[in-house]
């Protein structure tokens, strides 16, 4: 008795002193009273993978395809063997002290169905739920390592059982087994695992929520097999009302997040509410970052004086990301951008790193030919498997900087400590805005309605996420990247510091396909020097040219090298 009366102390204090979070009319609010805008980052990949975060997109784009291509290569033990080790390695308490630090204040975590319970058709008995104690320790672990950092942990049924929709990659939907929709059976299963998760999280004040299904997309009765154009939503809106019930059952306090259908975004048919302790989750990818982009999400959050929660976003520009959060921050509506980790990744604050080993076996994916041994693929994986281990990735200080600083803060700061004397590699011009760090011409990811209108912004999909185009290079002196796709206009700036006032020569490494200008200007527009490139006869044809007489003073000097022509490829300069 005294111990659950100690317990029960205990529990109230936690939440007494928490930051519970809570809907309060249109906002999110903690148990003060106090606005929370979530400042969140989903993450994708760990749990679920998608084809195009492992580069398999082309030939196995659900999980269960790239288990199969994995399982071809090394056998049952050995897929499982680099299952294991990639879910060790994905996310570990590391990197949730590195989110916390960069500043976000909330994790979405985006779950698979088969890390908690079987799939319908491996169940020993029909109507029964085995619980697997794997996906349920992974979560256990991931809040107490945000618990650690004061963070909150959103939950999010990313993979259904059966899959939500026609879109086979977002919900690994393997179309031969039965379908989420079309089975009473899987709806009975994700209700009930829902309330297996509030069951045990219910007195957890740092779970910031439940995010009942990732972007359903599916016709009902519209005509796009994606939901786009349906209009009632009617099976959606009942199996969402059905799971809250179950998780009211055991958890009154934690907020409801609900999606539309299209991806997350199409409301229509919504229902008179049944919850009041709900949000809005809407998605935001490749369009405008104004008013009329949101204007369907503010407006449900005003027509039903409810909060509404940008769920998942990102896969784009520094720009966009910079220009999106401005926009969130003025309507106060919280976010989580998409993914963590994944492999070659630009736009993401880590870069996992490919191997040539993985190359090779990407390759006889794809092409086929001669089947790499069993050994090699298993070393190739593994290897991969330990890449994904935040000690082993790419930090994105850029993608970083966007996302927080440059929010509020229009200044530069400096890539690298540069001097002079000194090399300065053409990639590792400044952090910042652009207009104020570099001009670009191609600097952002709209598709709007076209996807034939994407553009890379970064063409060379290298180093930085910048509109800058940077490429692999293959100088004999080189820090691995040159900036290369240069138009008439465009410019990168610099900050260096000089020992002292002194005149330098200074070295351009650079090549050219035809004869061109670049101009050397400090950051207020006072013109160094004006340089006439020759032609170098290609991309990979470098030669060096020299300008005398480079003036900068003492101490800071932010110079610009601007463009006065198309195509010139920049690999470094260097103050002598």
């Amino acid at each position: 008795m005294k111990r659950a009366i100690l317990l029960s102390v205990l529990l109230l204090s936690q939440f007494g002193t928490s930051q519970l979070l809570k809907t309060s009319g249109q906002k999110i609010v903690n148990d003060k009273g106090e606005n929370i805008q979530l400042k969140g980052l989903g993450l994708g990949g760990w749990m679920l993978q998608e084809g195009y975060m492992l580069k398999t997109a082309d030939f196995a784009g659900p999980q269960y395809k790239i288990k199969e291509k994995i399982a071809e290569l090394i056998g049952e033990d050995g897929m499982n063997e680099f299952y294991k080790a990639y879910l060790k390695n994905g996310i570990t308490k590391q990197d949730i002290d590195f989110l916390a630090k960069a500043g976000f204040n909330s994790i979405r975590l985006p779950m698979h169905y088969n890390l908690y319970t079987l799939p319908i058709e491996k169940e020993p008995a029909k109507g029964k739920d085995t619980w697997l104690e794997e996906g349920f320790k992974m979560t256990d672990d991931l809040l107490q390592w945000c618990t650690d950092n004061k963070i909150y942990l959103i939950l999010d049924l990313h993979a259904a059982p059966g899959g939500q929709g026609n879109d086979a990659n977002i919900s690994d939907n393997d179309k031969s087994k039965p379908s989420l929709w079309a089975n009473e059976e899987n709806q009975r299963k994700t209700i009930a695992l829902w309330k297996r998760l509030a069951e045990r999280y219910k007195d957890n004040p740092w779970i910031g929520g439940y995010d009942l299904i990732n972007e359903p997309n599916i016709n009902f009765t519209g005509k796009n097999p994606n939901g786009t154009d349906e209009m009632s939503n009617a099976p959606l809106w009942k199996l969402q009302k059905d799971i809250t019930a179950a998780i009211r059952e055991v958890d009154k306090k934690h907020i409801i997040f609900i999606e539309g259908n299209g991806w997350g975004n199409n409301y229509n048919g919504l229902p008179a509410i049944w919850d009041n302790n709900m949000a809005f989750s809407f998605h935001k990818y490749w369009n405008y970052n104004d008013d009329q982009t949101i204007k369907f999400a503010l407006d449900l959050r005003e027509k039903h004086n409810m909060p509404i929660w940008l769920g998942e976003t990102g896969e784009n520009s520094n720009v966009w990301f910079t220009e999106l959060i401005q926009l969130l921050g003025k309507h106060n509506i919280g976010y989580a951008f998409w993914p963590m980790k994944k492999i070659d990744n630009i736009a993401g604050i880590t870069n996992v790193k490919i191997t040539p080993e993985y190359e090779k076996l990407l390759d006889y994916w794809k092409n086929g030919g001669e089947k790499p041994s069993k050994e090699y693929a298993r070393k190739a994986l593994l290897q991969i498997a330990d890449n994904y281990k935040l000690n082993n990735t790419e930090i994105k200080r850029d993608v970083i900087d966007a996302m927080f600083r440059q929010i509020t803060d229009a200044s530069t700061k400096p890539f690298r400590n540069h001097q002079a004397p000194g090399r300065i590699f053409a990639s590792e011009y400044d952090l910042g805005r652009m207009g104020a760090a570099y001009l670009d011409k191609d600097f952002i990811n709209l598709w709007v309605s076209d996807p034939a209108k994407r553009s890379e912004w970064n063409s060379g999909q290298q180093m930085r996420n910048d509109g800058v185009d940077i490429y692999k290079c293959n100088d004999k002196v080189t820090n691995q990247y040159y900036v290369g796709k240069t138009e008439t206009g465009e410019w990168l700036q610099y900050t260096l510091r000089s020992k002292g006032d002194a005149n330098y020569t200074l070295d351009i490494r650079y090549s050219a396909a035809n004869d061109a200008k670049i101009r050397i200007e400090t950051a207020s527009g006072k013109v160094l020097a004006t340089v006439s490139l020759s032609s170098t006869g290609g991309n990979e044809n470098w030669k060096t040219v020299t300008a005398k007489n480079i003036s900068l003073q003492k101490g800071e000097n932010k110079i610009r090298i601007v463009f006065e022509n198309d195509g010139v490829n920049l690999n470094y300069f260097e103050l002598k």
